[in-house]
């Protein structure tokens, strides 16, 4: 084992088996080391800091980083990522994120603080992006992941709004995102490559070299606690200019644990994992938790319909045989399950049962993000045999509420609260009371956020008394007390006639119309009803071939209107008619119904 990782694992044993941290440091910049970053906005970008560790508990700020640790410690072979067909142990990840926290902090490894300085990361789904993170919390920083998919403009404002103080990139991404340091005056480095494990006893071999910085290492810590801020995710910006949405170490820490204890990721579990790293969906659910148990996250560089059918089949080869790294995990947006469906219907009738049979094999299969319809939900369950686990949740608490791992998993609810979240619903005046009350939804949970970043008025606005933060959400609950997500209140609920409506209710019933693959219904202004229905439809593409062919429409207001009449009341059925190629959708699969309406109010 080399050097790097005996020393980190030293370390974190003190932490594992001590009772309470007491860690001395100062800060010559402001001549008091319990400033936070909140409480002081001119908040340095690079701090450094002496400091010295005397005894340590498990605190929250180091939780991540001790369960990589642990996980090698306790099984020196076990990977940790897959990633372009190579393997990286846990002990690869710690010994690479201490590369990269001595690069932040620069030649003198004693002072080892970069102060709670914000650090932008941009990678692919790799080792390389799990070690940037891991590093930039040992180097005390905050992560700050940035989307591959932004323009430099929002790449810009997001650096100047964090005040990022230097980027960790990969190679493939060094030339754009250069540029942007120099733009924004922060520093540039690249993430040094992980070894995969190939290269395991060469790291060994060499690890003689590094003796010397590694002592420094394991007689240091950072004097932090478990409310600093640990990282900053931008929301997606569907109901306005994005948010800096600050994350502490307990807030990571509580999160984590929840999630792999409600749905029981184990050091068995291999997750096939394929979505971005900027969202808590991506981040959280499929990667920060499944590293905290010991699974293995095996990354594709982006979704692939064929990509993921042919991932679970060579884990299931044969009906009865599961090969030796077989997936055992997927989560996916709700746009994701529709492709897979469609890249399903478009096999051979051999590789369908071939495909079909092999995810039977996996254990759990999960949704979120953005509402599963229910025709979705039932097919998926008829081919694979998995009814899809529905959850939700926000950037600024991750995961709140779900259905259960074991039990009844209710189509069209997202399941009840997890232990230790409180919710409550804001009723609405005209709502009753109990079952089927209708209001905003508020929580209140161990993994709440710590504040908007640089919107403190923004931040105590968006919570009411006793620390229920406001999702903005529209919900209701049944009578078993799951809970039924109507939509964002300044979006999906429309106000028609003195009626309130859910359109993602009504979303649900025009996507069981074989005519209709994609749909987006908002409300549009009127002066006699206040709004109106609107639709907007992705005709199915038989369907719009052969009705192009007879020189029609894929499908009339008419036809719609006679359609829904025995599925929908009749104040909830469109009087506006869009057909489009595609509906304009973020990473995540959602659609700005704000952004639409402004689009298409002038037309009426």
């Amino acid at each position: 084992m080399g050097a790097t990782f005996k020393a980190l694992s030293q370390q974190f044993r003190l932490f594992v088996f001590h009772k309470r941290s007491i860690i001395s440091a100062s800060c010559d910049s402001f001549g008091s080391s319990s400033l936070t970053l909140s409480s002081h906005p001119a908040y340095p970008r690079f701090c450094f800091s002496q400091f010295r560790l005397y005894s340590s508990s498990p605190p929250a700020f180091m939780e991540m980083v001790t369960a990589v640790s642990k996980h090698g410690l306790e099984a020196h072979d076990s990977v940790a990522i897959r990633a372009d067909q190579k393997s990286y142990s846990f002990k690869q990840l710690v010994s690479s994120a201490q590369e990269i926290s001595n690069l932040l902090c620069g030649n003198d490894m004693k002072s080892g603080n970069i102060g709670g300085a914000r650090i932008g990361i941009v990678a692919k789904p790799s080792a390389e992006f799990v070690a940037a993170m891991l590093g930039t919390w040992l180097s005390g920083g905050v992560a700050v992941p940035l989307a591959l998919s932004y323009p430099e403009t929002e790449l810009l404002y997001v650096m100047n709004n964090a005040d990022v103080s230097a980027i960790l990139s990969t190679e493939d991404h060094s030339q754009t995102m250069q540029n942007v340091a120099n733009k924004s005056s922060s520093q540039f480095f690249l993430i040094p490559p992980v070894p995969n494990k190939s290269l395991e006893k060469s790291i060994d071999e060499d690890s003689q070299n590094r003796e010397m910085q590694e002592e420094r290492i394991h007689q240091a810590n950072i004097k932090r606690t478990s409310e600093d801020p640990a990282l900053i995710l931008y929301t997606s910006g569907t109901t306005g200019k994005p948010k800096g949405v600050v994350h502490t170490h307990r807030s990571i820490s509580a999160q984590v644990q929840t999630l792999a204890k409600a749905w029981e990721y184990t050091s068995a579990d291999q997750f096939l994992h394929c979505l971005p790293l900027h969202h808590v969906h991506g981040l959280f659910n499929a990667l920060l938790a499944p590293l905290y148990a010991g699974s293995t996250v095996d990354f594709l560089p982006k979704f692939s319909v064929s990509g993921v059918w042919q991932r679970w089949r060579e884990s299931y080869p044969v009906e009865g045989t599961k090969a030796e790294h077989a997936i055992t995990l997927f989560t996916g947006v709700p746009t994701i399950y529709t492709r897979l469906i469609q890249g399903y219907q478009a096999m051979d009738p051999q590789l369908q049962a071939a495909s079909a049979a092999a995810a039977r094999n996996l254990r759990l299969m999960m949704c979120g993000s953005s509402a599963l319809p229910q025709p979705v939900m039932q097919e998926w369950e008829a081919i694979t045999g998995h009814r899809l686990l529905e959850r939700y949740g926000m950037t600024e608490f991750v995961m709140a509420i779900s259905n259960p791992l074991k039990g009844e998993r209710k189509a069209g609810t997202v399941g009840k609260p997890f232990p230790g979240v409180q919710v409550k619903i804001l009723a609405d005046e005209e709502s009753g009371s109990n079952v089927n009350k209708v209001g905003e939804l508020c929580v209140k949970s161990p993994s709440l956020f710590k504040e908007y970043w640089k919107l403190p008025e923004v931040t105590r606005e968006s919570f009411i008394d006793d620390g229920f933060f406001k999702t903005g959400d529209a919900v209701t609950m049944d009578e078993d007390g799951y809970y039924i997500i109507l939509g964002r209140t300044n979006a999906d609920i429309m106000k028609v006639g003195g009626y309130k409506l859910s359109a993602l209710e009504i979303e649900s019933v025009l996507l069981e119309n074989p005519a209709v693959s994609e749909c987006c219904v908002l409300g549009l202004p009127d002066k006699t009803y206040g709004e109106v229905v609107c639709a907007i439809i992705v005709a199915e593409a038989e369907t719009k071939k052969k009705r192009e062919e007879e020189s029609k429409p894929a499908i009339t207001l008419e036809e719609l209107t006679s359609w829904a009449k025995d599925r929908l009341a009749p104040y909830k059925i469109p009087t506006r008619l869009f057909l489009w190629d595609s509906l304009p959708r973020n990473a995540m699969g959602k659609v700005n119904k704000k952004e639409l309406k402004k689009l298409l109010a002038p037309e009426q």
